[in-house]
């Protein structure tokens, strides 16, 4: 059966390369973050993929990773329809209780800049795929800037890439839960920081940030006992950003995830571009002790879930002039997914970031690929028990969570 769906997924890509896509119409007045590093798909070379955010000095950069279809003269298209992951897909991946858990959870999303159609893509995600409503109208939707106003900041089109991916993302492991997205005016330090303390002012239970910068030392920004706070490894392979090498968030890396013939239906490796490593500010928590993770401070990463772009999601997404359906990967999918799979846990008031590491049996163990060259090994090669590029592994449940 997943093999099947997994085959339908790849024809819907398929057709989206050769007949099934639609140039977008009259591009929308947008500000654009500078994209980067453009190379081609490992797996499907009719595919390009390119770093939606540009890093810039003394700025996050968010972590998500656009796959872009192109015909031979270089232009872009959108798709008409999804063509990556969908929630049924994780859901099934990672033996999920998303039907039935949830309730009572708002996972916060922490970006940078304005999407002013969040919530109508949002409403037309979960359409697509028969997910019960979540507007700011029914109280389960709330877009806030950093402050907790409506004063919302610039506009723009990168970073609302990267939001749609994060609600799409929420909204694809908790349907249940409420979904609270706080806007900071800048991707510096110190708004993202104001962001996060924001959401947590207004009672999310989990927050997920799907950016980071350079290693640095930690900021109380991120330490709100009793909120599960999630932080992207990064997409540049072996090396650590922050917020994720901090010692109060989980650490979530990333995977290609595959359908198989096995008893899960699904196998995983390391993702070649998941950031690991140690840092060189930041204590590591509590839970890495018993690990042996090479590190003399914290370890990067916690855990991890699908991040590959040649096994990317499904995303609506249509301000700044892209046309609606397409395909994402980046440590920006999995931190949602992660801080989604707490909310499902419902445990996060109690709980912190070395729950995982006394509950690992819970957990997929990833025990191959790589993401680099390094010393000691396990900083960037996938093996037994904790390794930096997936950390403890993936989701089995709930029960590490």
């Amino acid at each position: 059966m997943h093999s099947a769906r997994r085959i339908a997924a790849l024809a819907i890509a398929v057709s989206t390369v050769f007949g099934g896509i639609a140039l977008s119409s009259t591009a929308q007045a947008a500000t654009r973050t500078p994209t980067a590093k453009v190379s081609p798909s490992k797996a499907t070379p009719k595919f390009k993929h390119h770093q939606v955010c540009a890093a810039v000095s003394h700025r996050m950069h968010c972590d998500a990773i656009l796959v872009t279809p192109v015909t031979s003269s270089g232009v872009k298209m959108d798709a008409s329809g999804p063509g990556g992951l969908n929630p049924s897909d994780l859901q099934s991946a990672y033996d999920l209780p998303g039907a039935s858990a949830g309730g009572g959870q708002t996972v916060a999303i922490v970006d940078a800049y304005d999407d002013p159609n969040a919530e109508s893509d949002l409403a037309a995600y979960r359409s697509e795929f028969g997910l019960p409503s979540c507007t700011s109208a029914g109280g389960c939707f709330s877009k806030v800037d950093q402050d907790g106003s409506s004063n919302y900041p610039t506009a723009d089109a990168s970073w609302s890439e990267e939001i749609s991916l994060d609600l799409d993302m929420v909204s694809a492991i908790c349907p249940n839960c409420h979904i609270l997205l706080v806007e900071a005016d800048s991707p510096t330090d110190a708004n993202l920081g104001a962001a996060v303390d924001e959401a947590a002012s207004l009672g999310a239970t989990e927050i997920s940030n799907s950016y980071g910068g350079g290693d640095t030392s930690d900021s109380s920004d991120y330490h709100h006992p009793g909120i599960a706070i999630t932080a992207s490894s990064g997409d540049d392979a072996y090396g650590v950003e922050y917020p994720a090498s901090s010692q109060w968030v989980t650490a979530v890396g990333g995977t290609s995830l595959t359908a198989d013939g096995s008893a899960r239906g699904w196998s995983e490796t390391a993702w070649s571009d998941a950031g690991s490593g140690c840092s060189s500010y930041n204590p590591a928590p509590s839970g890495q002790a018993s690990f042996d993770t090479g590190c003399a401070q914290r370890a990067v990463a916690d855990v991890s879930a699908v991040a590959d772009p040649n096994t990317g999601v499904s995303v609506y997404d249509t301000y700044g002039g892209v046309g609606g359906w397409l395909v994402f990967g980046g440590t920006s999918v999995s931190s949602p997914i992660i801080a989604s799979v707490y909310a499902l846990a419902g445990n996060a008031a109690s709980v912190d970031n070395n729950y995982p590491y006394t509950h690992s049996s819970a957990l997929n163990d990833v025990t191959s690929g790589s993401n680099g060259s390094c010393s000691p090994s396990q900083l960037c090669n996938a093996r037994a028990g904790w390794d930096g590029p997936t950390g403890l592994g993936t989701p089995n449940g709930v029960g590490a969570f």
